[in-house]
């Protein structure tokens, strides 16, 4: 009503409020907002919004204008107020803020390998090794290793160290500072570690050499120092590095002028820690690689790494104790021959072996067998040296005859030559990418004479040989012959100084640095070229030369081939008679000591 209202308020520029008159709250429709809580309600009494505080005035004044008779002493002028939101305002930029920090945080723990199990930012410098100690249920021990008689010796003897130090100390002995596991990968180094982890009743440290590696600088070192720091506190300890060669590759090589290895870094903070100033001598270091040319010069030195163990493929009596284990928890057949097994896996290591029993299980199932037999363990050396079976694989007639006379050519040469390795079964069936192949069972030689290697390279070039005696023609399947021999020849030339022409001179670097100027001459290298192809044609015809004489016997027993598609070396005694090379036997070195 009119003269009630005491002020109106346009509040930033969005809505109005109105403040009614003390005096007038006491009447009519005013009564309600009176008081609040028994006190007198100051006001704003009423609100509401307004697209613009510009366009309410206006329409405030032309109100006025068209009711003329409201005195000009009760016309309302409005106030203009601009009031600060804080707290809205606060929560505008933190809330973002948050956000930011939030994902930051993700980034920088999925950075430092926590990921879902609870790694944060700020313990990405701190050792990822895994521990294993007295109260680990850690199962393997030294009698889950066969063989490895030698290396199981070496490091028995650290965990008997640290468990009677003063056996060795009282004669002045010192504990060594590292062992080095080197050998070809699946020789079982990880294996050894592992019992040592499970023997050993001292803290057992263990992690790859990548955990070190991050795309931080400084992070690599101080994971180092963290590790020692931890292992020292829990000294006398064991700290086992697998893969080692990821952090100990040898220093200043094609690195960019200028720039920062992380790399480099973790190994100088490794060095430090393994013989420097603070070297503890209760805690030894055991690591493995496969890549022991590369590592740096400064880490296998004594006093570092001052034994290095060579983990080599298993010999025949080796390989038997291994098929020992891992058939452990097979059900095989109890008439099985082991020994026969191990004769049929020359170059197998241990992971192989294991690799072997699991597939032979594999394949007895798959034959509803409730035993594993003999044939199993023969058909799974074939699913792995050769591939699967391909019987569905199409090709024509006289392609299928090519491939029978090719196999037979390197049957009848490597039988009827006195170095080459016996044959044990031949097939014509295509496995993997061969369309056909050739088993063998070769001598475990120790060093090569030149002579053994000439006959091997021959009954190699007997497939292409028998191709051209009985067609006139050769085909492209002897590409993987061609690669082997001449690799065999390049190595008789360029590694192992048999050739008279070039001498005993050797173009071996046992570093492993690569080069890109070659260590001959242009003359040098046009005689090394001759050489080699010399070699390779003089055995090509040596076995066309064979294949002539026994011409009759390719042609039956490429026939056999391709009726029965597999024969074995008693169907090659029924048509060659028996081979009159046999092979010697290999004599146990310690025992002849004995």
């Amino acid at each position: 009503m009119e003269g009630e209202v005491e002020k109106v308020t346009i509040v930033n520029n969005e809505f109005v409020e109105v403040f009614i008159k003390e005096t007038k709250l006491e009447q009519g429709e005013h009564q309600a907002i009176k008081k609040n809580q028994g006190r007198i309600n100051r006001g704003p009494h009423y609100y509401f919004n307004v697209t613009s505080g510009e366009q309410f005035e206006n329409d405030l004044k032309d109100f006025y204008k068209k009711n003329n008779q409201i005195n000009i002493n009760d016309q309302i002028v409005p106030d203009v107020d601009t009031r600060k939101d804080i707290f809205g305002d606060v929560i505008g930029w933190v809330i973002p803020l948050v956000i930011m920090l939030g994902i930051w945080i993700f980034i920088m723990k999925r950075m430092s390998g926590g990921g879902a199990t609870g790694g944060t930012i700020f313990n990405i410098g701190k050792s990822k090794a895994e521990l294993f100690d007295k109260d680990t249920k850690e199962k393997t021990n030294f009698k889950d290793v066969a063989g490895l008689e030698g290396a199981k010796e070496e490091v028995k003897e650290i965990v008997d160290f640290l468990k009677n130090p003063k056996k060795y100390t009282s004669l002045g002995g010192k504990i060594p500072k590292g062992v080095l596991l080197v050998g070809p990968p699946g020789t079982g180094k990880t294996l050894l570690a592992k019992a040592v982890a499970g023997e050993a009743k001292v803290p057992f440290f263990s992690l790859s050499g990548s955990d070190f590696v991050e795309m931080f600088v400084g992070v690599g070192a101080s994971r180092v120092r963290d590790l020692f720091k931890t292992a020292k506190s829990k000294s006398p300890s064991i700290v086992f590095i697998d893969e080692i060669d990821a952090i100990g590759r040898s220093r200043g090589k094609n690195q960019i002028t200028g720039a920062n290895d992380e790399r480099e870094n973790t190994l100088n903070q490794l060095l430090t820690e393994m013989d420097g100033f603070g070297t503890n001598h209760h805690v030894i270091v055991i690591a493995a690689t496969n890549r022991a040319d590369v590592l740096d010069k400064a880490l296998v030195r004594a006093g570092r790494f001052d034994r290095q163990i060579y983990v080599d493929l298993p010999e025949l009596a080796e390989r038997k104790e291994i098929f020992t284990v891992h058939t452990k928890n097979l059900k095989i057949a109890k008439n099985l021959d082991l020994n026969f097994l191990a004769k049929q896996t020359p170059g197998f290591s241990g992971a192989d072996i294991a690799n072997l029993c699991n597939e032979s299980a594999l394949i007895a199932a798959r034959k509803n067998k409730k035993q594993i037999s003999k044939e199993d363990f023969l058909d799974a050396v074939d699913r792995i040296v050769g591939g699967v079976e391909r019987k569905n694989k199409l090709m024509t007639l006289e392609e299928r005859e090519i491939i029978a006379y090719h196999e037979s050519g390197h049957a009848i040469v490597s039988w009827m030559l006195k170095h080459a390795a016996p044959l044990v079964k031949v097939t014509i069936v295509p496995r993997g990418k061969s369309l056909g192949a050739a088993w063998y069972l070769p001598d475990e030689r120790q060093i090569t004479r030149s002579e053994q290697m000439l006959d091997e390279m021959c009954a190699t070039l007997g497939g292409r040989a028998a191709e051209e005696i009985i067609y006139n023609k050769i085909s492209t399947g002897a590409l993987n012959d061609l690669e082997k021999v001449s690799k065999q020849a390049k190595a008789m030339v360029l590694i192992y100084g048999f050739n008279e022409q070039i001498g005993n001179v050797t173009y071996y670097d046992s570093t492993g640095e690569q080069t890109f100027n070659k260590p001959y001459s242009e003359d040098t290298a046009k005689k090394i070229d001759t050489e080699i192809k010399k070699i390779i044609e003089n055995e090509y015809s040596r076995a066309k030369k064979i294949l002539k004489k026994y011409k009759k016997s390719l042609t039956e027993l490429a026939e056999l081939l391709l009726k029965k598609e597999v024969i074995f070396k008693e169907d090659l005694e029924k048509i060659l008679g028996k081979r009159q090379w046999q092979t010697v036997e290999k004599i146990n070195i310690n025992k002849l000591r004995e």
